[in-house]
């Protein structure tokens, strides 16, 4: 019988121990903000700004050099807002709304387990049972009800709530022990972007191997307590809950509590991939941009692990983020990571 969810991720294993760094070696740093594709920023402004307190620090037109960076036609046109959290510079959102070009969802009509597309952004709370009733009253929808769970030694309550678009922000709560590396209130900053994947295997290497990325932890499990199923955050049957096994990894490029990514597979499922619209202007998340101090030597070395960026552009001036060169790599499963150096 497999052990619970938290039992096993207790223990970390890194995936390829010598490569370990190659990110932080270059100055690879948390991740500044996730680009979000919309078709009105409102529902979401109400979320994160007048129940999670966040406040918008940006706003405005996007250039026609970003736009060619996307890879979109002359003929499209972008306008973009940034929201931050009080007292956080990183793990904001940068919601853009291209106009001119046609779009679908990401994850259209996906279910939790189907691969492809950034499945949510991930914050804290410090009150989830507030949150959740509040974001159910202003329209939102959820994967389940809050759920308890324990995970590696912490207490936690876990919600994903749904808004439009399949665009989903998994919200955790730390009962014990206390949280304290940023501040929290209703909606902390983003520390997380989870990524469904087809193979935990191959994504987990990709960003350790290929990214240079280092492991927080690697393992699986179930949604059960002993022989009893547990409601899943992830929209599993209860009578599948205790068979469905999460394969599980997250990685960041510098230890910490911030910049990570995760990838999740949902083994009993066969899922349908999304990656092939994981592009803009679909409607989802598209990515997290990481800043990094020495962007020509990432790049290099990405490149003698076989990761060739898919988008590329210098000298883009992209509001909040300051005049920047950048590049993006795709991981097996179509989602796009961003790199971006500041001139």
């Amino acid at each position: 019988m497999r052990r619970p969810l938290g039992a096993l991720l207790i223990t970390a294993t890194l995936a390829s121990p010598a490569l370990a760094g190659v990110a932080a070696d270059h100055g690879v740093a948390p991740w500044t903000e996730a680009v979000i594709s919309v078709t009105d920023v409102a529902p979401f402004a109400r979320l994160l700004g007048e129940i999670g307190g966040w406040r918008r620090v940006g706003r405005g037109t996007v250039s026609a050099a970003e736009i060619a960076y996307w890879q979109l036609p002359p003929t499209a046109s972008a306008r973009f807002e940034r929201w931050c959290a009080p007292q956080a510079d990183t793990g904001c959102i940068r919601f853009i709304r291209f106009q001119g070009v046609e779009q679908q969802p990401i994850r259209l009509a996906a279910r939790a387990w189907d691969p492809g597309g950034i499945y949510s952004i991930m914050m804290r709370s410090d009150d989830l049972p507030g949150l959740f009733d509040k974001a159910i009253n202003a329209g939102w929808w959820a994967e389940s009800p809050v759920i308890r769970f324990q995970f590696g030694g912490s207490d936690l309550r876990n919600v994903v709530l749904t808004g439009p678009h399949g665009i989903n922000f998994a919200v955790y709560e730390r009962l014990s022990p206390p949280f304290t590396a940023f501040p929290l209130g209703p909606i902390s900053q983003g520390f997380n972007a989870m990524r469904m994947v087809a193979s935990k295997a191959a994504a987990r290497d990709f960003y350790a191997s290929t990214l240079g990325f280092g492991l927080v932890f690697d393992g699986d499990g179930t949604n059960a307590i002993g022989d009893r199923p547990e409601p899943s955050n992830f929209g599993i049957p209860l009578n599948y809950t205790m068979k469905a096994l999460r394969a599980a990894a997250a990685l960041n490029p510098v230890p910490g509590e911030t910049g990570r990514v995760e990838v999740m597979q949902i083994t009993e499922f066969a899922g349908i991939p999304q990656g092939s619209r994981a592009r803009a202007p679909n409607l989802g998340i598209l990515s997290v941009r990481y800043p990094v101090r020495d962007l020509a030597g990432y790049r290099a070395a990405l490149a003698t692990r076989g990761a060739t960026p898919v988008q590329a552009a210098s000298a883009v001036n992209i509001p909040g983020l300051g005049r920047v060169d950048l590049f993006a790599v795709a991981d097996p499963d179509g989602n796009l990571t961003e790199f971006y150096h500041a001139r």
